[in-house]
């Protein structure tokens, strides 16, 4: 049975009382949530859901060109000067008279790509040498005794990582290239003997952490074995990690940020950190007296919280996250990093800020009934623009009394009061996160959103549309490290393509990627 939902317009001036207003936006908040429901319900039974259709850039006001403007992009440029020329093939004018003068030639640059399977037969030779020995002719390092070389190899993870191209997919493109290859083989090329390539994609973690003064975080679903699980995203303008776990907890979060590393650490910025989140007088007692402990693992950690007798999943939750920011601290962690992430829970740790981008969703989403409700939100979103764009111009010019105008700047627009209910309670969220928005104030080099994770991760939640679910370990790691490597890669503008074909033929001449990161940071420190 479907409720028709009356219009402000349709009634009465007289009626249209604040409990009548705020009825109805109650009433239109649960219509949305109950078509959220039925969309649901829909997905899970296999049928589409309500499509949302968005209004097209087309329908918009653009500028049309003059008659004589080009239209972007359309410039003059050199197209093929820089092109290395793998042929050339001269072509004579039809029905040339004789005593023609020759005058040189007209240039005509065509691209084009050869994709064919190019089979080598290596005939190792055998010799018998005047002791009865028998010497057989070794093939060279980089095939690695395998049966395909680095370019075929290269073009595989480059389709599987790099183009989203499913395995049965891509199966069938080599098949129709004209390769004799097996699902097992191909499948061991994605996923076998990578070890070097997760070894540096740790590497780039650990030293993207130490040259870093702020890291973007975030989140999404990444289902493995048939089962919902999530992916974290560490990094910024110098790396891009990712990591596959079976939770998103902030004790998830704090072992990634560990680097590797599983040990426990009891000392004063653990306890400062468990005070910080209520921990009892008694807990924080009996941790006090076990000041300094270091357990090496999750077992001896296990065993550690058995002998101090708290029992509380909660005051166990606190005192297990408060060692893992020992550890953290202990091992150097820069206590100065700002984790920037979307205000989802598990990243509010240490100093954290949030971002404008997700904080004025609040507002934007809003949808007022009345001419002064939707006035309302407009103006509150050109106040927060406002106040967003000399947060830009802080950061450019940080000082004392710009600090001081834009605090003053948050408290006004976001105490205020309007005649949009929902507005008013959206005001009162962002303001009860008033130190993390404007984090900047105190740490200037900071962003101001959380694009940079929203755009990393991005390749995640494309994957899992086309591809679903990982169905081993083995191939949940492989998927982290390369596309981790893909967009790290990405920031240092280092081709992925030539780096794929530079680490599995060995040569290494492109340097380790951990190593750009440090050069790329010390660059932009001068």
């Amino acid at each position: 049975m479907t409720v028709k939902i009356p219009k402000i317009d349709q009634i009465p001036v007289e009626e249209q009382t604040s409990w009548v207003l705020t009825l109805l936006e109650c009433i239109n908040a649960l219509a949305e949530e109950n078509q959220a429901l039925r969309d649901e319900i829909a997905r899970l039974k296999g049928e589409k859901p309500r499509p949302k259709i968005k209004p097209s850039s087309l329908e918009g006001n653009h500028k049309k060109p003059e008659s004589s403007e080009k239209r972007p992009g359309s410039a003059k440029r050199h197209k093929t000067q820089s092109l290395e020329i793998h042929e050339i093939v001269k072509v004579a004018p039809e029905n040339l008279p004789s005593g023609s003068t020759f005058k040189g030639y007209k240039d005509f640059v065509v691209q084009g790509l050869e994709m064919k399977p190019h089979n080598i037969r290596y005939r190792l030779e055998r010799w018998e040498t005047p002791d009865g020995r028998t010497l057989t002719g070794k093939l060279s390092a980089e095939l690695n005794g395998s049966h395909f070389d680095v370019y075929l190899k290269r073009f595989i993870l480059y389709q599987y990582y790099h183009g989203h191209v499913t395995q049965p997919i891509l199966l069938e493109q080599l098949h129709d290239i004209g390769f004799d290859i097996s699902s097992g083989q191909l499948s061991n090329i994605i996923i076998e003997n990578h070890d070097a390539f997760h070894d540096e994609k740790d590497a780039i973690l650990d030293i993207g952490l130490s040259v870093s003064t702020h890291i973007n975080v975030d989140d999404t679903t990444a289902r493995h074995e048939g089962q919902n699980g999530y992916c974290t995203h560490i990094g910024n303008e110098f790396f891009a990690t990712f990591h596959s776990t079976d939770s998103k907890s902030r004790i998830n979060f704090l072992k990634l940020l560990q680097a590797g590393r599983t040990d426990y650490i009891i000392n004063a910025s653990a306890l400062s950190y468990m005070i910080s989140q209520g921990l009892p007088q008694d807990s924080l007692t009996l941790v006090t007296s076990k000041l300094l402990t270091v357990c090496k693992d999750d077992i001896a950690w296990d065993e550690f919280v058995k002998l101090l007798g708290i029992e509380k999943p909660l005051h166990i939750k606190i005192i297990t996250e408060g060692a893992l920011v020992g550890s953290l601290i202990e091992h150097g962690f820069n206590t100065d990093m700002v984790i920037v992430s979307d205000d989802a829970g598990q990243f509010n740790v240490l100093i954290h800020a949030l971002c404008w981008i997700h904080a004025e969703r609040l507002i934007n989403k809003l949808i007022g009934l009345t001419d002064k409700q939707k006035e309302a939100v407009k103006s509150i979103r050109s106040d927060i623009w406002d106040l967003y764009a000399s947060l830009k111009n802080f950061k450019e010019q940080p000082d004392d009394q710009k600090k001081a105008d834009i605090e003053a700047q948050f408290d006004k627009i976001f105490t205020q009061k309007t005649c949009f209910a929902s507005l008013n309670n959206a005001l009162k969220r962002i303001y009860r996160n008033k130190p993390e928005l404007l984090r900047v104030l105190d740490f200037p080099h900071i962003p101001l959103h959380n694009n940079t994770s929203e755009n990393d991760i991005r390749d995640y939640v494309k994957r899992r549309k086309v591809s679903g679910s990982t169905r081993n370990d083995l191939g949940r790691r492989c998927r982290d490290t390369f596309t981790s490597l893909k967009k790290t890669c990405r920031k240092l503008n280092v081709s992925f393509w030539d780096y794929l074909e530079d680490r599995l033929s060995g040569l290494n001449e492109i340097p380790y990627l951990s190593d750009l990161i440090i050069n790329k940071a010390l660059n932009l420190s001068v």
